[in-house]
């Protein structure tokens, strides 16, 4: 990198640093991990709206309502996620792609997925979301990041309702979500 390069690159980092208390270790690994959080919340958005416009059969309507408060549930919580992102100094995700390196969440591009499998689906990916932002808790305890924490707890409890709403509308279902 030219010098010219490295000196407009230091300041455009300059630019992006938010002054805060907590210790560059702990901005280093709540940024990885709050991103990692961000990166999952939209492809489980994604993979949610995916099921709420494909999903077919007897439970059409009460799915198809239920899986999109959930899908709205988590694109209102994308801003806060990044925004604490950039409150305690770090920058957060940019583009689709960043996205895709990021994400755990496993896309599904089947043509056809039963209503059954696609509630399990968005049920098991939850549980996975709620482990990750569990272990970023972890990390903001760790480092007196009470508003961290804070957010996280409340993201928790909303995925857990949706987690319960899920298992719930499975639990007499057979294969073919009938």
């Amino acid at each position: 990198m030219s010098k010219a390069s490295k000196n407009e690159s230091d300041k455009a980092a300059a630019a992006l640093d938010t002054p805060t208390d907590l210790s560059g270790n702990a901005v280093g690994a709540l940024v990885e991990q709050l991103n990692a959080v961000l990166a999952d919340t939209y492809a489980l958005y994604l993979k949610t709206k995916n099921f709420h416009w494909h999903v077919s059969g007897p439970h059409f309507y009460p799915y198809h309502l239920m899986l999109d408060e959930q899908a709205t549930a988590l694109l209102n919580s994308t801003d806060d996620i990044a925004e604490r992102v950039r409150k305690i100094g770090g920058t957060t995700l940019r583009s689709i792609g960043h996205i895709a390196k990021l994400q755990t969440i496993e896309d599904n591009n089947a043509d056809f997925v039963a209503p059954g499998a696609m509630l399990r689906e968005l049920m098991n990916d939850t549980k996975a979301t709620i482990e990750s932002m569990r272990k970023a808790h972890d990390t903001a305890d760790e480092a007196g990041d009470v508003a961290t924490a804070s957010i996280l707890e409340n993201f928790i409890d909303a995925a857990e309702r949706r987690v319960w709403f899920l298992f719930e509308s499975t639990r007499s279902l057979d294969a073919t979500g009938h």
